[in-house]
């Protein structure tokens, strides 16, 4: 306690103006865990969080999924778009302010927070890989933001004196901003630099002295800025940004605001209305998933019990009835919005990556603060499919939109002038390996699994490594050697994901007789001893998904599914017919795996369908009697959903019709 009381008086001290060194470190931190030690959120020191942050440098991936895809991401992918953000001007927004450049502002009026992203994702990257190249890139570009930061701490590079915070629904203020602490906080953690953080906190006391209660009146207009605040909170430990936050989430009284916004507006926005109220997700998918992270840190802070209600409440909506069974989320195509119960089309799915990245980090938060497996299962899902999708094999094409059908196919490109995607899914692979572990009292937990080394210690200072041997997800079978420094008894908290049908667990070789429950943490506690090993094996069988009958789309398809991975046909893989004449009869759905070099050595599916002659193409639109049901048995491909793009122009399709034996 004391230790907090003195966090919170140094915090408020350099609040009020209190000067800091470059290069040095900020009070707050999670407690007394220097910036390197702290996870994608610190949640160490949360007094709700169940769960607490692993650091993305503790864990060390090895040679599986995952590695090969960071690594692009890292050296391919991060340096591309940094040349792209240099081409479109986005870089020299900056410079222009600043004096540096002679040159026009470009691209739409919430690319700033495009370039924040990007320094956030090479932050991410850095702690677990140094690069003295990208940070220099990185150096560099931070040189050209702190340049253009005005006097009073302003910092945007559309909006001039005169229209600045005039438009809370539209202006993107406060959302860049929100980009810019969380890129200011990952640099920090990457390197110990804590120049654009003090940049950061000038910006966000300027809005905080202008805004708040007896005050402006405001709203965040796009939420992204709740969370940020919080994080800023933690980091610093001034109290001034949670209080913030919370006004923000709790909602302004419309008269006070001094712009007109209607309450369609709201909605849409997913912000300005106390967030307690809320009863169903609407509007804007990335807004109303942003808004849900900043209300669970807050919750993860302060309890705030009716916030918690609603936050739940949103949850059960959302996966009862408002999201793809490839994790994605937001079914309108017209606003990128959410759409009524129920109401999931295939091929004008919006499913933006950026809210497939929002419902993945609302589900982690949800995870720390009550260590419910059903969380792990969302993101995973989520993570393996939806958010996967929107990134090429190569790692450096993009989709903005993944629906789950395409008549014609899909292209991801490297740019789109909304560029809010690349750079999203950049920091989100970046800060991956932060993902897999937890802390609580009781021991350790492993939520996520592939092949690497955690150097971690317990919650009680003890050191241990935990090394995962793994192929998954294309195999369940998962080893675990653990190795504390001395001989000390923890909980392991396995994950049993809820899709298998089975989860069988040896202890140095020999079988445990209870029986993991799917969809639960497994907790084998014990006194361990340096050597001990572990494995845990998943059923993994090839499963038919069938959608609820309200769900008119798919009420006679079904789709595939093999662990967390959701499959899809192509066209290419089916060149005598269109996938869309095909059918699966789920009695008689034998599969083989093999592996596809093409598709980075996946595992795909074969098995037989049946289809039309003469195909559906060539029938009439309508007819007096039923069609009759597709016979001719051909050979059919099912490819991993996130791979599907990755060989040129090709139809695919997630949900296949079926027949009757």
């Amino acid at each position: 306690m004391l230790k907090r009381l003195f966090i919170l008086c140094t915090a408020a001290g350099l609040a009020a103006g209190a000067g800091v060194a470059a290069g040095a470190a900020f009070p707050g931190n999670g407690g007394d865990r220097a910036p390197r030690e702290t996870g994608v959120i610190s949640t160490s020191s949360s007094p709700n969080a169940v769960l607490h942050d692993v650091p993305v440098a503790a864990f060390r991936l090895g040679n599986g999924f995952w590695k090969q895809r960071l690594e692009r991401n890292q050296r391919r992918a991060i340096p591309a778009l940094l040349r792209l953000l240099e081409t479109h001007g986005v870089v020299d927004n900056f410079r222009r302010l600043s004096g540096r450049l002679q040159a026009p502002r470009r691209g739409p009026r919430f690319t700033d927070s495009d370039l924040f992203k990007w320094i956030e994702g090479a932050a991410f990257a850095l702690q677990s890989v140094p690069d003295d190249s990208l940070r220099n890139a990185v150096e560099t570009v931070i040189s050209d933001v702190l340049a253009a930061q005005g006097e009073d701490g302003y910092l945007n590079t559309y909006h001039g004196p005169d229209d600045r915070f005039s438009n809370f629904r539209e202006n993107h203020e406060l959302y860049c901003l929100g980009h810019l602490i969380q890129a200011a906080i990952a640099w920090l953690r990457a390197t110990g630099d804590n120049r654009l953080l003090a940049g950061a906190r000038r910006y966000s006391d300027y809005v905080i002295s202008l805004f708040g209660p007896g005050k402006r009146a405001n709203f965040s207009g796009h939420p992204e800025i709740e969370m940020a605040l919080v994080e800023l909170y933690r980091t610093t430990g001034a109290i001034v940004y949670l209080d913030y936050a919370e006004y923000l989430l709790n909602g302004v009284e419309l008269e006070k605001v001094e712009e007109k916004i209607s309450a369609n507006d709201l909605a849409y926005s997913f912000s300005g209305l106390p967030f307690r109220s809320r009863t169903r997700l609407e509007g804007h998918a990335v807004r109303a998933m942003y808004a849900c992270c900043g209300a669970a840190d807050l919750i993860l802070e302060r309890g705030a019990p009716q916030t918690r209600l609603a936050l739940d409440r949103l949850w059960d909506e959302m996966v009862s009835s408002k999201v793809y069974v490839t994790g994605g989320v937001g079914s309108r195509y017209r606003g990128e919005a959410f759409g009524e119960p129920y109401e999931l089309p295939n091929e004008r799915a919006y499913t933006e990556t950026c809210a497939a990245i929002g419902s993945m980090m609302w589900n982690w938060r949800l995870l720390q603060l009550t260590g419910e497996a059903r969380y792990a299962d969302a993101l995973e899902r989520t993570l393996y499919n939806g958010f996967l999708s929107g990134v090429s094999l190569s790692g450096e094409l993009y989709f903005y939109r993944n629906p789950l059908a395409s008549p014609e196919g899909a292209l991801r490109q490297p740019w789109y002038d909304c560029t809010c995607c690349p750079p999203n899914i950049q920091r989100t692979l970046a800060s991956l390996p932060g993902y897999f572990f937890g802390t609580s009292r009781k021991g350790v937990w492993i939520h996520l699994y592939d092949s690497g080394l955690l150097d971690w210690r317990l919650e009680d200072g003890t050191a241990v490594n935990l090394e995962m041997s793994t192929d998954y997800p294309w195999d369940g079978e998962v080893r675990v050697e653990v190795n504390p420094e001395t001989e000390t008894a923890f909980c392991l908290s396995l994950r049993i994901p809820g899709w298998t049908t089975a989860a069988v667990l040896e202890l140095n070789g020999v079988a445990l007789e209870s029986v993991p429950e799917p969809g639960s943490y497994y907790e084998l506690d014990r006194v361990w001893r340096a050597g001990d090993w572990l494995t845990l094996t998943f059923d993994m069988p090839v499963r038919l998904i069938y959608a609820n009958p309200r769900l008119r789309n798919n009420a006679a398809a079904v789709a595939v599914s093999r662990g967390p991975l959701i499959y899809c046909q192509e066209g290419v893989d089916h060149p005598d017919c269109s996938i869309f004449d095909l059918a699966l009869a789920p009695g008689r759905g034998q599969f083989t795996l093999s592996r596809d070099k093409a598709l980075d050595h996946a595992v795909v599916l074969d098995t037989g369908a049946f289809t039309f002659r003469p195909p559906l193409s060539e029938r009439p639109l309508y007819s007096p009697s039923e069609f009759a049901p597709p016979r001719d048995r051909v050979p059919a491909r099912l490819i991993p959903y996130f791979a599907w793009a990755n060989r040129g122009l090709s139809p695919m399709q997630v949900w296949i019709a079926k027949v009757t034996d």
